[in-house]
């Protein structure tokens, strides 16, 4: 299951600065409307640096997430599955990961917005979040819910099952892939009046042909008290879920005996009852507009794809990214790096607006005025990430594709950059020693950083 990646939607609102300030809903986020594609001429020159193009995947466009699942034949397969406008299409990489083979698909046209696919690799399974967006519906009327696939011959994808959910952004495993946790997008019209958006609805997929959906969502007073959008959910190496959104980023244990900083005591953690282990908001001064669209916390830990995360603050720190479109590149959403300590005791759960609790912030990243940036963009907010090895790398929609050097990370550090000029880079993907970016304009993007 990929963690630590994100996106947004296809025509925006812009909202002023004075409006994020003063605490009014971000309607610049990505939850109002879908967003054109990029005006810009295809093929026009761009900007690059220590990175190498290799390929390219055009007809995939309308990405919005990648996946990878590798199977034990015969011999080995290396498979990427992408979603999008389009559905599902599934890409043999095994001979050539610098030309992605088409192999099978799904067609879902008018599909929205899948952002962050996850799979599950063991019962070969890909769910697709359908936003009440899709297929020409609205926030406040139109029908969400999730695709259930079933990928076990990826020549063949099959849609297994389909549910209605009460919301349907962005989908996510929980516990091993027997739960979702799915979230978003901005409140439908029978949703209580002082919600500001979707929190998450929990569905069991235990038995992938009939997903059952539990009636009570979850992660309610999430902003100060206020039971708003929950946009993200992204697992950690402990398993930790951690819920992004606005007002900010929370983790949860499902599964296991914790401590329950909020009611006190030890009890049983699972999908539905999770118990809270920590986090909060992020200061209005590193992100103004409290829209967290996706989170990442290193452990420590050396994962089995040899992913080394040591030496970053021994678990205490949480990078997400804030997504917002002000006037003005310099307004648009940034990287924010923030100090989980101090937020072990559940003070993130009791954060009111005459008593806010706000992570530290340790650091902070924003594309405007970097190396490679088009000033001109109108398009600059932070997006989805993926790290290897102390490096992350992130998209930023038009200001494409962004490699950073974490190693300090109270000083985050552009080491290279591929910004085309008809960039639409949603989201950027390890895999295999390449970066394989979902570019909404441009299909799959494939990168070598050269450094």
């Amino acid at each position: 299951m990929r963690r630590w990646l994100l996106r947004s939607s296809l025509t925006f609102a812009v909202i002023s600065a004075t409006l994020v300030a003063i605490g009014l809903p971000a309607d610049a986020c990505e939850e109002d409307a879908p967003k054109a594609a990029s005006t810009r001429v295809a093929g026009a020159p761009g900007a690059v640096k220590n990175v190498e193009a290799v390929g390219n995947v055009p007809d995939a466009q309308g990405a919005i997430a990648l996946e990878f699942l590798q199977y034990h034949r015969r011999d080995i397969k290396d498979v990427m599955l992408v979603s999008g406008e389009f559905g599902l299409k599934t890409y043999d990489l095994t001979e050539n990961p610098k030309a992605p083979k088409l192999i099978g698909q799904v067609n879902l046209p008018g599909m929205w917005e899948t952002e962050n696919t996850e799979v599950d690799p063991v019962r070969k399974l890909v769910f697709l979040s359908r936003d009440p967006r899709a297929f020409g519906g609205t926030t406040a009327t139109g029908e969400s819910g999730i695709y259930v696939v079933d990928v076990a011959i990826p020549e063949k994808p099959v849609v297994l099952s389909y549910v209605k959910v009460p919301a349907g952004h962005t989908t996510s495993c929980v516990s091993g892939c027997r739960y979702l946790w799915t979230g978003g997008p901005a409140k439908a019209a029978d949703n209580p009046a002082d919600w500001g958006g979707r929190p998450i609805w929990v569905t069991d997929v235990r038995n992938p042909r009939n997903p059952k959906v539990f009636p009570d969502p979850i992660e309610l007073a999430r902003n100060d008290g206020k039971t708003d959008y929950v946009h993200d959910v992204q697992v950690d190496e402990t398993g930790v879920a951690w819920v992004s959104g606005r007002g900010g980023v929370r983790g949860y244990w499902t599964e296991g005996i914790h401590r329950d900083p909020v009611q006190g005591g030890f009890r049983r953690a699972t999908a539905t009852k999770p118990v809270p282990y920590a986090g909060g908001g992020v200061e209005e001064t590193a992100a103004p507009s409290k829209f967290m669209h996706n989170s990442f916390r290193p452990v420590g830990h050396r994962a089995a794809d040899g992913a080394d995360t040591a030496g970053w603050g021994a678990g205490n720190l949480i990078y997400a990214t804030e997504e917002s479109f002000v006037d003005g590149c310099a307004g648009d959403g940034v990287l924010v790096i923030s100090s989980l300590e101090g937020s072990y005791g559940g003070q993130g759960w009791r954060s009111t607006p005459d008593d806010p609790f706000r992570l530290r912030t340790v650091g902070t990243w924003s594309v405007a005025g970097q190396e490679g940036s088009d000033p001109a963009s109108g398009d600059c907010s932070a997006h989805y990430f993926d790290v290897r090895n102390k490096v992350l790398v992130q998209s930023f929609y038009e200001q494409g594709t962004r490699f950073l050097d974490i190693s300090d990370p109270t000083n985050p550090t552009q080491i290279a950059y591929y910004r085309p000029a008809d960039a639409s880079a949603w989201a950027p993907y390890w895999h295999r020693g390449y970066v394989y970016v979902a570019d909404n304009a441009r299909g799959v993007d494939i990168l070598k950083l050269t450094r």
